[in-house]
């Protein structure tokens, strides 16, 4: 085994233990990944914030300043980067409301809506990923033909944004999460453009109708990046292509963006003082391939008949294909958005603990989040530099975290991780609300 930094074995002179040649033992590496990590997540959001003329010079000061203490030989000391850690977090929430913000002034407030899921007749385009500007243009540019637009994945909240839903050429919703990508975009006849992550290396069956935009890419032959926003070549490909069958499979609703959730504030405050709401569960984050995931549907639908679930990102296609049944005239599963929202979830969390003069610790909420990738890493720490506690994650721990940090994050925020049986971890759950 070899010292990341020295590159030498690890029992080469001057080595203790887990610690090579350049000092640095497993818990700051373990630290300066996380923040390596985190920082990933964070440059994805500005990213899209940017591009919605949103950006904050502090924040990029900070990327800076964080990235130099990651190189070799800079910073071997824990107490500093774990505070480096709580900074990104924080830094982290400034850039989610400063694309929160775009949104909402360049596509207008969200709202609730139907969407309708599956495919119509007629040729079809297939926007998944996250980027929302790269939808507008499409759409635009799609403008007096008979192509139909169709989001997936992470692109299915896009249609809460009036700007964009009302749209004549958008149609709808195909498909569910990245990880059906593979099937899911061969069944589907028309060109696929993939916006960010998450994209897979395709199969021959479709590699030459996917198209992606700037940095996102793939191998393999036939597919064509897009760098200038012109999506012509796109549009010809759609038009060329075999259309759509008419096979529409149901609805689904989404667009219980903050906002919508904080105009409604002060009945939902009203309603947990009279006893009308139990709890609160945050049940989402990134999905993926592990059969392990289905312990979040388990979960979600153990919940009781009078809570109700946030959930938001690629987590929700995990649990959404379940009837939740409606609690005081709102449907008990609410979708919040992309997780490029996860600000709004924090904020309702903020603004319910102001109005009952309480820390989020104390409001009657759980968050059961799904972990996956980079972005997840830049939430948690948004959330534990707030100081929110008792977050449970899986379904596994973070291989770059060390069990020394694991540590420091337990006894710090309570950070846990899943069980093994949703229905009893809900039950302890439920039973110390009570207690």
């Amino acid at each position: 085994m070899f010292c990341n930094q020295c590159e030498q074995a690890k029992d080469c002179v001057g080595c203790t233990g887990s610690i090579g040649k350049c000092g640095k033992d497993e818990d700051v590496q373990s630290l300066q990944e996380i923040i390596l990590y985190g920082l990933k997540g964070m440059a994805a959001y500005a990213h899209h914030a940017r591009r919605l003329g949103k950006s904050d010079e502090s924040v990029s000061a900070f990327i800076e300043d964080a990235l130099f203490a990651t190189l070799t030989n800079v910073n071997f000391d824990v107490e500093s980067l774990f505070e480096m850690a709580m900074e990104l977090g924080r830094k982290n929430l400034r850039v989610m409301e400063l694309l929160d913000e775009g949104h909402i002034e360049t596509f207008g407030k969200p709202s609730p809506t139907r969407v309708k899921e599956g495919t119509q007749a007629g040729p079809g385009i297939l926007v998944t990923g996250h980027d929302l500007v790269d939808l507008r243009d499409l759409l635009k540019q799609v403008e007096g033909t008979n192509i139909k637009v169709y989001t997936h994945g992470e692109m299915l909240p896009a249609h809460m944004y009036p700007k964009l839903r009302n749209h004549p050429n958008l149609a709808g919703n195909y498909g569910g999460a990245w990880q059906n990508q593979k099937r899911e975009w061969a069944a589907f006849p028309g060109p696929v453009l993939a916006t960010t992550n998450c994209i897979m290396p395709p199969s021959q069956s479709y590699a030459g109708r996917l198209f992606s935009t700037r940095v996102t890419a793939a191998p393999g032959a036939g597919i064509r990046r897009i760098t200038n926003g012109d999506f012509s070549a796109l549009i010809k490909c759609a038009l060329e292509c075999l259309p759509c069958e008419q096979n529409i499979t149901g609805e689904s609703v989404v667009g219980f963006h903050r906002t919508v959730l904080l105009d409604a504030a002060e009945t939902i405050v009203e309603a947990v003082k009279a006893g009308k709401i139990s709890r609160f569960f945050v049940i989402g984050g990134c999905d993926g391939h592990e059969s392990s995931r289905n312990y979040f549907a388990e979960y979600a639908q153990a919940t009781p008949p009078d809570s109700f679930i946030l959930t938001l990102g690629c987590g929700k296609y995990r649990i959404r294909n379940h009837d939740y049944g409606t609690h005081l005239g709102l449907p008990r599963l609410m979708d919040m958005g992309q997780c490029n929202d996860s600000y709004g979830a924090i904020m309702v969390a903020v603004a319910l603990a102001k109005a009952f003069s309480c820390s989020v610790n104390d409001l009657p909420l759980t968050l059961v989040i799904s972990w996956f990738e980079q972005k997840a890493v830049a939430v948690l720490l948004t959330l534990l530099s707030l100081g929110v506690k008792g977050i449970v994650v899986g379904p596994n721990p973070p291989a770059f975290v060390s069990p020394n940090v694991f540590k420091i994050l337990q006894e710090k925020f309570d950070l846990r991780l899943i069980g093994n049986d949703a229905k009893e971890d809900l039950r302890r759950v439920m039973a110390t609300a009570a207690a």
